[in-house]
């Protein structure tokens, strides 16, 4: 009993940090705000005891906040679902078409990658949101896209209200002159008075709270247009990015490849009910998936290996030439640096006058790779990230070092 109280203590804490982080709090305060300005500029506007319609406003207003907070933090606390740890194919001989991860120590299933914001391998992740603080994968993806569709709609019906209210509040507060349009926020010029009094600081409110609702819906509603884009042809963003890269590698190479996406279903509407189901629980285990004629369970892991294969051989080797901090923004790089440092949120790495760097793609003025490390490092450890271009130059390699070079790629 004591070790299972300390088991649900242990999930609550993590649940209670999840909530304490940037994403959450701006989310939740934009939510609260443009919702409890709505609800009170609904008062001022449109008394809702008065008529039908008044009380259909206001419930309708209660209900897109109740569903836009119930979807997300369904999409926070439920999660994406994670590859148990230790996992691996049924058949052993499939071991060799799927990637193993040295940080679970366990095999990922088809279309699972591992996340370094949530330390695990996520089943059908598409992408790390900071917004949840959590991954979008394949038990909260119906989650977090009604979620993305419905505070687009509650935002609409808040912004109508925030506009109806400053335009009804003042038309009775403008008087004209010969020379002069004069407004009175001390009172308005009607009877009965408001029940809440609209004077200059609940117009900035209403105006603030307009804006925010108006940024959210074009925000918001971007982000749910591409996240249903992906839905209906049954893909994630890393897989629309992963479909791209074959078609590169094919056509770079020549190969005569005909790349095909295993998971498209060839319907639309097939494809939206492998996400959304009445029961609200996303079809499949998340291990294994149906697949299309022509394609089996490891189509897309083999073309992953094949891309990660070609990865190491257009790799570039640097080595480092001044002292880097890791810094998002290093004032001391220079200013073009400074102010064209990757709109991300993957790391960066520090780096110390001699280390090695296999550079696999970059901007600019900056790039991105692996720092070499030495062989005597523990297997699983990986070092990558972002560094000033400034910071480093291509270097030619005698004989020894291209055989260290070689030993560690095959460590990797």
């Amino acid at each position: 009993m004591g070790a299972l109280c300390s088991v649900i203590r242990f999930e609550n804490l993590q649940e209670l940090k999840r909530l304490c982080h940037w994403g959450p709090i701006i989310a939740l305060g934009v939510i609260a705000i443009c919702s409890t300005m709505a609800m009170i500029d609904a008062v001022m506007w449109y008394w809702p005891l008065d008529t039908t319609g008044g009380s259909v406003n206001f419930i309708m207003l209660i209900n897109w906040t109740v569903m836009i907070l119930y979807n997300y933090f369904n999409a926070m606390f439920i999660g994406p679902g994670y590859v148990p740890l230790g996992w691996k194919p049924e058949k052993s001989q499939d071991c060799m078409y799927v990637q193993y991860c040295k940080v679970c120590q366990s095999y990922k299933a088809p279309r699972s990658h591992h996340c370094r914001k949530c330390n695990r391998c996520v089943m059908k992740m598409d992408h790390h949101c900071p917004w949840i603080n959590n991954c979008c994968g394949y038990q909260n993806h119906a989650s977090f896209t009604l979620f993305l569709l419905l505070a687009p709609l509650g935002c609409i019906h808040a912004s109508f209200i925030f506009v109806m209210t400053m335009y009804t509040q003042l038309y009775n507060r403008i008087s004209f002159g010969w020379s002069s349009v004069k407004i009175d926020m001390s009172a308005a010029k009607r009877d009965p008075l408001p029940i809440v009094p609209f004077g200059l600081s609940a117009f900035a409110a209403s105006l603030f709270a307009l804006g925010l609702a108006l940024g959210t819906t074009i925000a918001v509603g971007m982000l749910f247009i591409i996240q249903m884009k992906v839905i209906l042809r049954n893909k994630t963003s890393i897989e629309s990015w992963i479909e791209d890269k074959a078609k590169d590698r094919i056509q770079y190479y020549k190969t005569g490849e005909i790349f095909i996406f295993p998971y498209d279903m060839g319907s639309k509407w097939k494809n939206f009910k492998q996400v959304f189901t009445w029961s609200g629980i996303p079809e499949g285990d998340g291990l294994e998936w149906p697949v299309r004629e022509g394609c089996h369970q490891y189509t897309l892991t083999i073309e992953q290996l094949k891309q990660k294969a070609d990865k190491r051989v257009r790799s570039v080797r640097y080595r480092a030439v001044e002292d880097y901090s890791g810094a998002c923004c290093p004032v001391t790089k220079g200013v073009k640096t400074f102010f064209t440092t990757p709109c991300t949120e993957e790391p960066r790495i520090a780096l110390c006058k001699g280390d090695l760097i296999l550079a696999t793609r970059g901007l600019k003025h900056w790039m991105y790779g692996d720092k070499v490390l030495d062989l005597t490092t523990d297997a699983g450890m990986r070092v990558r990230g972002w560094f000033p271009r400034k910071c480093v130059e291509k270097c030619l390699y005698d004989s020894e070092m291209d055989q260290l070079l070689d030993g560690e790629k095959k460590n990797r």
